[in-house]
């Protein structure tokens, strides 16, 4: 499981035509679900995003997690973060995880998250969304739960 976590002092994302479902600061993280994850890796993650310390204390040093801050969460599903541009032009997602299969992770990701008492806030999985991210920082990190090590 990958994931894309930004730092963000508002964030939102719009489906369809629907109306916008904003957080104020906190995190918006991009989810991309592999071949082969399990319930382990929505753990790691989940845990990842709730105890990254990327958030400043009084003096700028990285102190705080979202959780110490009481932040938000948008969490939006990504499986594009799958995307292999090594050969050609045009990305294959082959090790992307099937549809069926990502959905049950990705909730169960959410399910972990949703545990911390924070706000989460959701796209909708397999449907055309705009994202607004106002990168606080900028502050992006990288997590990747195959590499552990």
């Amino acid at each position: 499981m990958r994931a894309v976590v930004q730092r963000v002092s508002r964030g939102w994302v719009r489906v369809e035509d629907q109306e916008m479902r904003p957080i104020s600061a906190g995190l918006v993280v991009l989810i991309g679900v592999g071949k082969g994850d399990d319930e382990s890796d929505a753990h790691y993650i989940s845990d990842k995003i709730l105890n990254l310390r990327i958030f400043p204390d009084q003096e700028g040093k990285f102190n705080y997690s979202v959780t110490d801050m009481a932040g938000e969460l948008l969490v939006v599903s990504q499986f594009t973060l799958y995307g292999d541009c090594r050969k050609g032009r045009r990305p294959s997602f082959s090790d992307a995880a099937a549809p069926d299969d990502a959905l049950s992770l990705f909730e169960k990701l959410l399910d972990f998250l949703g545990e911390s008492g924070l706000r989460v806030v959701t796209g909708e999985f397999q449907t055309m969304m705009e994202v607004g991210i106002v990168n606080e920082g900028p502050v992006t990190i990288l997590l990747d739960s195959k590499k552990t090590l």
